[in-house]
């Protein structure tokens, strides 16, 4: 993948919309209001931290604008992707405010992608990709790793959390969080920094992303036992500072989910948490923990919640892989419990499950239609064990190696 980047300062701004015929200066109309802008300033950083660009970006509301590139095909799903196709071979171009990052099946395409855009447009090549929103990324023979190591070193020295000893998972198994509200109160705009800046963190760490989730929801008026939990997320992240996530090259292309629920784990409303991953062969691309909505009045009911929300991600990533000509069917989602398995495959369960509510039910006319597919997986082997509850060090280490998180020199 490469990055290539537009050269702004607030002058050179302005001389670049009127060199690229942006826009066209007229009289505004009577009775007309005029659409308010403001500049934005960024610095662009490197991934060892230093400032390599000063950039300026005018922004305005009430519109959005849209322009074609010649023999480009915009994506159905992703509107800011755009494809390239040529015999065999491919250019991939995604589009982000300013930059560009983009990557081809044949380094020619890249070469004549890069000299059409600088002849263009003002822009400079930032050459192959490293560091992008905060994400470093390292490109080897191997695969790809992408991890916030910086990030995370600047997070601890941020919250004074350098020193003290580590642990080996983000929470302990035998916690149970609720609201605590006899509790002894803390600094409530401290602790929904410190959140914040963990939520930013789980894009490249999922393995804290349930905790972080859970502590998430305790932002209004949180008390100490609330703090230690996200102080232990800290000690974990301490100890594991170099750890991102690995996707190996010439990996099968094949579609998959697994779909988790925590019945009943919250304490307050008793409602339960789903977990869900999904894969592109063993590669991990997408994943959550939320809370659900209802309160489940089963183990079964929950897990066939949790089975729909992954489905429900399962047929966006169908739609968006459609833009790379990639198709699948009859897509698995793996799931440890059999009488979920049953009521999305057997009409007459739904008898007995008449208060879930409907929108839930999609996923039976998903699998009666062979879209996805509803299979069993032993308890052992539920990848998103991780997402819906605590684990021990054993299976929480197995489960994050799986995932593809781990060490990166």
């Amino acid at each position: 993948m490469t990055h290539i980047g537009f050269k702004p300062c607030k002058k050179e701004e302005l001389n670049q919309f009127e060199r690229n015929k942006v826009w066209e200066l007229v009289q505004r109309p009577t009775h007309q209001n005029v659409i308010g802008t403001k500049w934005v300033f960024r610095n662009k950083m490197n991934k060892e931290g230093s400032v390599v660009r000063h950039k300026a970006r005018l922004e305005a509301k009430g519109y959005c604008q849209e322009e074609g590139i010649n023999g480009f095909i915009r994506g159905k799903v992703d509107t800011t992707l755009f494809v390239f196709e040529k015999g065999q071979d491919c250019l991939l171009v995604q589009i982000y405010v300013d930059d560009i990052i983009f990557g081809a099946t044949n380094d020619s395409l890249c070469k004549k992608f890069s000299k059409l855009m600088q002849g263009e447009f003002e822009m400079s090549m930032m050459g192959e990709l490293n560091f992008f929103l905060g994400l470093q990324i390292k490109q080897c023979q191997e695969g790809i790793y992408i991890s916030q190591s910086k990030y995370t070193k600047e997070l601890l020295k941020k919250f004074g959390i350098e020193e003290g000893r580590t642990v080996s998972t983000p929470m302990a198994t035998n916690v149970k969080i609720d609201k605590d509200e006899k509790g002894k109160s803390v600094d409530e705009s401290k602790y929904r920094g410190m959140i914040g800046s963990l939520l930013y963190l789980t894009a490249s760490r999922p393995d804290i992303l349930h905790v972080v989730c859970l502590c998430a929801r305790f932002q209004s008026n949180p008390k100490e036992s609330h703090m230690s939990t996200v102080k232990r997320i800290f000690r974990y992240l301490k100890g594991t500072i170099q750890y991102g996530l690995f996707y190996p090259k010439n990996e099968k292309f094949s579609l998959k989910g697994y779909s988790d629920s925590d019945y009943v784990g919250n304490i307050d409303d008793r409602k339960s948490t789903s977990g869900s991953c999904q894969f592109l062969g063993d590669c991990l691309v997408s994943w959550f923990s939320k809370k659900q909505n209802c309160v489940s009045l089963s183990t079964a009911e929950a897990e066939y919640i949790s089975t729909a929300f992954c489905c429900t991600q399962l047929l966006w990533m169908k739609q968006t892989l459609a833009n790379y000509k990639c198709s699948f069917e009859n897509v698995p989602i793996f799931c440890d419990n059999i009488s979920a398995i049953n009521i999305a495959r057997n009409p007459v369960h739904h008898n007995r499950t008449k208060h879930i509510e409907i929108q839930h039910h999609f996923l039976r006319d998903c699998v009666s239609k062979r879209k996805i597919e509803i299979s069993f997986v032993p308890s052992q082997d539920q990848l998103a064990d991780i997402f819906t509850k605590p684990l021990s060090s054993e299976t929480f280490a197995s489960i994050r190696a799986r995932l593809g998180i781990m060490h990166i020199e």
